[in-house]
C-alpha cells in the first residue's frame, strides 16, 4: 500500500513566508540598499571638465570645458565673446553662427569639445584694429540693421557663404551647378542667407550689403 504524499497546509504556507520575510529583512546586504530619494538628491554632483585648446580670433585659448557645453555657451559664459547671440538655441534662427575652419555654423548646435585644435572667429575677431571687416563696412553702409540682434550671425553667415559661393558649391535656387563660380544675384543671396533670420526684417538692406561686397571683392 502506497503512502499518500501531504500536502502542505496552510500553516505550512504561512510559516514558509514569515521565515522568508525575516531571512530578507536580517540577511540583505546593506551594499545593495537603494538611496532615499532625499539622500540622492543632497548627495554632490560631480561635475567632469575635458581639456580642449583652441584657436579662438587668432589667438590660441587653452580652456577646460564641461562636455556638455555647446560651443555658444563656452564663448559666451566661459570665454566672455558675447557678440555671439542666443536666439531660438535650436539652429533656426542663426544668430549664433560662427566661422570654425573658415566654414560658417551654428554654434548653439555643436560641443565646445568637438573642436580641438579648430580655428574659430567670432564676430569680435573680423576687424583688424580699427579697420572693419568689408562685410561689417557694408552692413553699416546699407543699413543692414534695426535691433542688432541677429547682425554677428548675419555677418558671419555672410562671409561664410561668401567663401562658398566663391568655391563653386551650389544652391537650391543655383541654374548652372557646374559653374565654376556662382553668379550671386539676389535670389542666390537671399536662398544662401535663409538660415539666418531678422526679425527686424531688415533683408533687403542685408542683400545689398552682401552684393556690395562680392561685387568689390
Amino acid at each position: 500500500m502506497t503512502e499518500r504524499k501531504s500536502r502542505p497546509t496552510r500553516r505550512d504556507i504561512m510559516h514558509g513566508g514569515a521565515a522568508a520575510t525575516v531571512l530578507l529583512a536580517t540577511g540583505m546586504p546593506e551594499a545593495t540598499a537603494a538611496p532615499s530619494p532625499a539622500a540622492a538628491a543632497e548627495a554632490p554632483l560631480r561635475t567632469v571638465r575635458l581639456p580642449v585648446t583652441l584657436t579662438i580670433n587668432g589667438s590660441p585659448v587653452a580652456a577646460a570645458f564641461d562636455p556638455r557645453t555647446t560651443l555658444l555657451d563656452a564663448l559666451r559664459h566661459q570665454l566672455d565673446l558675447t557678440g555671439s547671440k542666443k536666439g531660438c538655441d535650436h539652429g533656426q534662427c542663426g544668430a549664433c553662427t560662427v566661422l570654425v575652419n573658415g566654414r560658417r555654423i551654428n554654434a548653439c548646435l555643436t560641443l565646445a569639445v568637438m573642436h580641438e585644435g579648430d580655428e574659430i572667429r567670432t564676430i569680435e575677431g573680423l576687424a583688424q584694429g580699427d579697420t572693419l571687416h568689408p562685410m561689417q563696412a557694408a552692413f553699416i553702409a546699407r543699413d543692414g540693421f534695426q535691433c542688432g540682434y541677429c547682425t554677428p550671425g548675419q555677418i558671419c553667415s555672410a562671409i561664410g557663404m561668401l567663401r562658398e559661393a566663391e568655391a563653386g558649391w551650389p544652391s537650391h535656387v543655383t541654374s548652372d551647378v557646374a559653374a565654376a563660380r556662382i553668379t550671386l544675384s539676389d535670389a542666390e543671396i537671399r536662398e544662401r542667407m535663409s538660415g539666418n533670420i531678422c526679425r527686424c526684417a531688415a533683408y533687403p538692406n542685408i542683400v545689398a550689403a552682401i552684393r556690395d561686397v562680392a561685387e568689390t571683392a
